[in-house]
């Protein structure tokens, strides 16, 4: 079984300023709680094939997740596939589209997907996630525009 949740937020800076904030996969903890620790695990700047190994808490459940681009072009969207084998797991992406010179429309999404017993699982994982996505919205907004 999978599903798929997405929010839409506008941020109040130019597209490249966002892109460059969300293509460094180490901000993610400036926006999601969930990520407890996460590095870059390839040289060179950010691109397809860059890989990022993380830390997340999910349910009082920490797993180890391990990311990689699979789509960059600058500046209007990034695709990740999860590459760990974990009981649920996540494909997903960002969309930016310029609103004007100073803001940006930005769209998340993620497709989760239940593995053997995570078939279970995946359903409740979906729902949180679904409920969690406008709040996970305003922190990327919150995020990009206190970053400097």
């Amino acid at each position: 079984m999978a599903g798929q949740f997405d929010v839409i937020t506008e941020i109040d800076r130019p597209v490249e300023e966002v892109f460059a904030f969300l293509a460094d996969g180490e901000n993610d903890p400036k926006f999601s709680p969930r990520v407890l620790e996460i590095a870059k695990t390839t040289d060179g700047p950010a691109g397809v094939g860059t890989v990022y190994r993380s830390t997340v808490k999910d349910a009082g459940i920490k797993t180890r997740r391990e990311f990689r681009i699979t789509e960059f072009d600058p500046p209007r969207s990034i695709r990740w596939t999860e590459t760990s084998k974990n009981l649920v797991t996540g494909e997903g992406g960002y969309d930016l589209e310029p609103v004007d010179d100073r803001r940006t429309r930005v769209r998340l999404f993620n497709t989760l997907t239940g593995h053997g017993p995570g078939k279970l699982i995946v359903g409740a994982a979906l729902k949180a996630a679904r409920k969690e996505a406008d709040d996970f919205g305003r922190r990327i907004k919150a995020a990009v525009e206190s970053a400097r």
